[in-house]
């Protein structure tokens, strides 16, 4: 078993949790509280910032031959998730250039960053979210929303694409000199995180 199917075995149950989460099962009903998702959107904005800059942290230790698909992570992030989290802001009246962290943002932002000063480390630590996503959309594909907003949010985390990407992540993880019982830890600590993203602020 690699231990990138090592660490999918193990953040299943979190997995299955995050789809049982309110907010996460309101979109896949399409009756969340507009609301709720506004401020999801405002925390993931900020979240997605520092996503970028772990992608550059790790991308500044990689090997010859993953520097280009790190840098080319953070450049999606940066020029195309962002985007469409500013495109649904704009239409559930969420505030970017206002919002301030949360709790779980702040942990699991401050988290990450720090863990990235190790790259093998920082590629455990990371995966949790990229897997996470793929794993939720993979799940609620066959959801259909009435509201297209939420809809348009499904589909980005079911495309294909971004499933091959989360594998090709999988890929560099197994090929970094990461001990695996370490990585575990980093992986199901960044699970946990991911699970209390979900509950946002009041």
């Amino acid at each position: 078993m690699s231990l990138s199917e090592r660490l999918h075995t193990a953040g299943r149950p979190l997995v299955e949790e995050q789809l049982a989460h309110p907010t996460v099962a309101g979109i896949a009903s399409g009756d969340l509280d507009e609301r709720v998702f506004a401020s999801w959107l405002e925390q993931d904005y900020l979240y997605l910032l520092d996503y970028v800059r772990v992608f550059a942290r790790l991308a500044w230790q990689a090997p010859p031959a993953h520097l280009a698909s790190l840098v080319d992570l953070a450049h999606a992030t940066l020029h195309e998730e962002l985007e469409l989290h500013r495109s649904l802001s704009a239409e559930f009246g969420a505030d970017l250039g206002g919002a301030v962290k949360g709790p779980a943002c702040a942990a699991y932002t401050s988290w990450l960053l720090e863990s990235a000063a190790d790259y093998g480390e920082g590629l455990a630590a990371v995966y949790p979210c990229m897997w996470g996503y793929s794993s939720l959309g993979a799940e609620l594909a066959g959801a259909a929303p009435p509201d297209a907003r939420y809809r348009r949010w499904i589909e980005t985390y079911s495309d294909p694409d971004f499933a091959e990407l989360t594998r090709h992540v999988a890929r560099m993880l197994d090929e970094a000199d990461v001990d695996p019982e370490r990585a575990e830890e980093l992986f199901l600590q960044g699970m946990r995180y991911e699970v209390d993203f979900w509950t946002v602020p009041g």
